[in-house]
């Protein structure tokens, strides 16, 4: 393979940079600095996250007295020095050059391993419960398992919800690894989508989409099974449902449009991209309302009495614990502009061109910003379920307490 005229010709200008291994790694890393800020911020408005997601108590002395948004940063400070050092090390072996990057496809591949490792290996003067806990859960949800409400149901359905905004990083690194091990190219050379199959990568990265859709069967099964009054007949998981499967269209009619045959499609290539337009039009605009009218519980989509109830700010609710209202229209704003962004990026037909691998990289990650910032109100709408009294008073209370309008 090494200075194969054929493997260096593929190398686009991005891929020379940043290989498609790196860019998995730094999203990887990125979410999970991005889950120590979501810990971090929420401690300090008294929001008890490990709480609502079951986290058992630690058991060391030593241990108790540590936060667990300082573990979250410890575990990316781990992870991210030795990504640092293999980047540098990296670019200074290769220079960029298309034939050394080939050549050392082997460096951004050993992080990887080295990332997975992390998460099963003991580590010294690091909590080794957090990992283990989180390898546990991710066993359950990446079958579509969900736990009892008293067994950590909210973090598994925060997981799975993770997952589908990785969809296509996970999508990356099954083609970084399928490429690894083909005799045809390098997991450093321009990104093969097709590797393995036209449709294996589309199926890969419908997982997510996938687990969430059976966890919300599983509530709707559970709710038909111990049916009372309060809970209703399981109709709100149905649509949940719904609106996950909504991504598979968008997929699938991507990776049709990528392999276009017109002898085995009736339709043309001009009918198939405007269908998979109204897909993405439904995908997007369907989960933004569920982000916005279920998942925070605001009332942007409510009757218009309901929105414009003088006891909270036109489209929220009544009990928040986000001082300032422009938080969560300015959340509403940038959630609508990725959520559509999104959706075309599950389409896996726009990526065989090579200049767009570095504005792909961008809407990967953009994607974890945006799942980063639904943290904050999903986690802060739970708690507010679960806590509908004011909490206690504190020096804090005036800025970070729940904010309750009033006559």
């Amino acid at each position: 393979m090494d200075g194969d005229p054929k493997v260096e010709s593929e190398l686009d200008p991005f891929s020379r940079v940043l290989p498609l291994p790196y860019r998995v790694a730094i999203i990887l890393v990125c979410g999970i600095w991005a889950w120590g800020l979501n810990l971090h911020y929420l401690y300090l408005v008294k929001i008890d996250v490990p709480a609502l997601i079951r986290y058992s108590s630690r058991l060391s002395p030593a241990q108790r007295h540590v936060a667990h948004h300082h573990s979250t940063y410890r575990l990316a400070t781990f992870l991210t020095v030795p990504l640092a050092v293999s980047l540098i090390f990296f670019r200074t072996i290769t220079g960029a050059s298309k034939k050394a990057v080939a050549e050392w496809q082997i460096l951004p591949q050993s992080y990887l391993v080295f990332f997975a490792i992390s998460f099963i290996v003991p580590i010294q003067r690091m909590s080794h419960n957090g990992r283990s806990r989180f390898v546990h859960t991710f066993k359950r949800v990446s079958i579509g398992g969900l736990a009892q409400v008293q067994d950590g149901k909210f973090g598994d359905i925060l997981l799975a919800d993770v997952l589908t905004s990785y969809a296509k990083v996970l999508g990356d690194l099954f083609v970084s690894t399928c490429m690894l091990f083909s005799s045809k190219t390098t997991s450093t050379s321009t990104p093969d989508r097709g590797c393995g199959g036209q449709y294996l990568v589309p199926l890969v990265i419908s997982i997510p989409s996938i687990i969430r859709l059976r966890q919300c069967l599983i509530e709707y099964a559970r709710v038909r099974r111990n049916r009372t009054p309060e809970s209703g007949w399981g109709g709100q998981h149905l649509a949940n449902a719904l609106k996950y499967s909504s991504a598979f269209p968008v997929i699938v009619l991507s990776a049709i449009q990528r392999n276009y045959d017109p002898k085995k499609f009736d339709m043309s290539e001009t009918g198939l991209f405007r269908l998979w337009l109204v897909f993405v039009f439904i995908n997007s605009f369907y989960s933004f309302y569920w982000d916005v009218a279920k998942d925070w519980d605001l009332s942007l989509f409510s009757s218009s009495r309901e929105r414009n109830d003088p006891e909270h700010p036109w489209g929220l609710r009544r009990n928040r614990y986000f001082h300032a209202k422009q938080m969560y229209y300015v959340a509403i704003v940038i959630d609508f502009f990725l959520r559509c962004t999104w959706s075309v990026k599950l389409s896996p037909h726009l990526d065989h061109f090579n200049d767009l691998e570095g504005g792909i990289f961008l809407m990967e990650f953009l994607e974890v910003v945006r799942r980063w910032m639904w943290i904050f109100f999903r986690v802060e709408t739970e708690w507010v379920r679960n806590n509908k009294g004011p909490a206690p008073d504190d020096i804090l209370l005036g800025e970070f307490g729940p904010k309750i309008d009033e006559d």
